[in-house]
């Protein structure tokens, strides 16, 4: 989102739109311009290819057809100036369980009418670096400190390999694969849970947490995605596979330092 939104002169966490595996047709009723970025997917501009990760000027009448992406789940478009959304608790994000934020707290529907922030200058054409550009395949390394239940998988190896199910959407992502059986030690008393978080379910599977998770939980939490890893989590999608790497606290606060710093060199008011 941070890189889309810098193509068109935004700060970074201006209001974009977010597609879960693309299929999305929009027609602009006023001129500007626009940028895609993440999951790579084919992007058409009145039927014409364009580039990702480039400014797009749009003119009223123009149609741009997003289509579904190989690898990777989710794009991001960004406006020059910023989607109009509602604001709740300072944040545009729609919370799409509790129907509130964003777009009157619903998904984007066929009819909608998606206002932008003022009547903004498009800004001059620029793409984003190379080394910028997310390589997306279909297997990931995630970064891991200890949960305070890890004691239950001892054994855990960066050999070992998981697997994303089809039971996945924003609040979290079932992962298949060499768990230990919780037992009775599946359920205990609800603890604070937040986004990157791995818990262990009585089946056997584990789910990783995404932005819209629950913020208490009873399943045994035995593994937390660094925050510097933590966007990645955004791109798994059904099949994808996993492996976890163990970092200590003190080596998590450094990759978030030396990650944060490089892209900073591109987004100057980027935070994770």
């Amino acid at each position: 989102m941070a890189l889309a939104n810098r193509l068109v002169g935004n700060p970074a966490d201006a209001c974009a739109i977010e597609f879960p595996l693309g299929l999305t047709e929009f027609r602009f009723d006023q001129e500007g311009a626009i940028a895609i970025a993440g999951a790579p997917a084919r992007i058409g501009l009145n039927g014409t290819e364009v580039a990702m990760h480039r400014t797009i000027p749009v003119r009223a009448g123009d149609q741009v057809s997003i289509g579904s992406p190989e690898a990777g789940a989710r794009l991001y478009l960004a406006a020059a100036g910023g989607f109009v959304a509602d604001t709740f608790l300072e944040s545009v994000s729609t919370c799409l369980p509790a129907g509130f934020g964003g777009y009157a707290g619903h998904p984007l529907r066929a009819g909608d009418s998606v206002g932008i922030v003022g009547s903004p200058t498009p800004p001059a054409s620029i793409e984003t670096p190379s080394d910028m550009r997310q390589t997306f395949v279909h297997s990931y390394a995630l970064r891991c400190v200890a949960g305070p239940d890890a004691a239950m998988i001892p054994g855990l190896s960066a050999d070992q390999e998981f697997t994303a199910t089809r039971r996945a959407d924003r609040m979290g992502i079932e992962v298949a694969g060499p768990w230990p059986e919780p037992g009775d030690a599946g359920l205990k008393p609800s603890a604070p849970v937040f986004p990157g978080a791995v818990q262990l379910t009585p089946s056997g599977n584990a789910f990783v947490l995404l932005p819209d998770s629950q913020t208490t939980g009873g399943y045994p939490h035995i593994l937390q995605v660094i925050q510097a890893d933590r966007h990645l989590l955004g791109q798994i999608r059904p099949g994808d596979r996993l492996r976890f790497l163990k970092r200590t606290p003190d080596e998590a606060a450094e990759d978030l330092r030396r990650k944060t710093a490089w892209f900073r060199g591109w987004l100057p008011d980027f935070r994770f």
